[in-house]
């Protein structure tokens, strides 16, 4: 039923990843081949292609559904369809931020600074990026007079010989800080995202199965960071149980048969679990079993 592209690159790994853990394992001959499969009705197609050109096959209507950032998506100018913010990155869970740049000794703090400065000495500042229009756009609406150069990678290591600063992406800064830049300005944050060719999301029949995948992919990501903890606790103890769970929800609480005390689960974040267990036993609980998950949909 749905033509799915997905990002080929530093996203290529994460994405597969995700989808195995939403159930629905892409299949491919080779790590370098472009088409894949997906033993799920609902998708009829897979690619594996470079995520600078998603959004341009998405709202041609070349794939009804496609992953990829919305760096991207502004960059080209695409209309598509936005069916969700994906909360994942090639490293992390956080979003990159397309920045500006300048070198690290460079008398300027914000764009506004860099405007006045070039506006006094009457030059023209250089550019390097793999953002060309997103660069541009920012710059004009800024009053910042650029030539803007399209950058191929090691963009950061063009300064100060090629360019003068640099409109670059980055999830912490360090790659950035070891070249000798510091950012001055954050023109976008950009999450990773499932866009629609739009005419394909207005389809009842396509736009349900799209949100089925949607909710399988959200579902797994909400999971990646939580456990589910079961235990056993009297009567007596389960107020102060009940006060050191860092439930999701309410705590699910049932009595053990034969009135012996009560069952306890709850979803909390693994980060805490290592703390939080033995708070649980020095609070009565007992049988504590820590389970991973699969999907948390809500």
């Amino acid at each position: 039923m749905l033509r799915l592209v997905l990002p080929k690159g530093s996203l290529e790994r994460a994405t597969l990843d995700l989808f195995a853990a939403a159930d629905l394992s892409v299949s491919r001959s080779s790590n370098v081949d472009y088409r894949a499969t997906i033993d799920d009705e609902r998708v009829a197609e897979v690619r594996i292609l470079r995520p600078q050109e998603i959004p341009l096959y998405v709202a041609d209507g070349l794939f009804d559904l496609g992953i990829t950032g919305r760096d991207w998506i502004e960059e080209r100018g695409s209309e598509v369809t936005s069916l969700g913010i994906l909360r994942y990155s090639k490293a992390t869970a956080n979003p990159i931020r397309v920045v500006l740049a300048v070198p690290v000794d460079a008398a300027v703090s914000s764009v506004a600074e860099l405007a006045a400065t070039l506006h006094q000495a009457g030059g023209v500042i250089r550019v390097s990026t793999e953002y060309p229009e997103l660069a541009r756009r920012y710059l004009d609406d800024h009053g910042v007079e650029a030539e803007v150069s399209l950058s191929y990678g090691a963009t950061e290591a063009k300064v100060p010989e090629i360019a003068d600063c640099v409109v670059e992406i980055t999830e912490t800064g360090r790659a950035l800080r070891a070249a000798g830049l510091k950012i001055i300005e954050t023109l976008l944050v950009s999450h990773t995202e499932l866009i629609a060719y739009p005419p394909a999301a207005e389809d009842p029949e396509k736009r349900h199965a799209m949100e089925n995948l949607l909710t399988l992919l959200e579902g797994a990501l909400e999971a990646r960071d939580k456990v589910l903890v079961k235990l056993n606790v009297t009567a007596e103890q389960l107020p102060w149980v009940i006060e050191v769970l860092p439930a999701l929800r309410s705590p699910t609480v049932s009595e053990l048969f034969g009135g012996g005390g009560f069952a306890v689960e709850a979803v909390v974040p693994k980060s805490e679990i290592n703390v939080l267990i033995p708070a649980l036993k020095d609070r009565g609980a007992t049988d504590i079993i820590e389970l991973p998950l699969s999907k948390i949909v809500h």
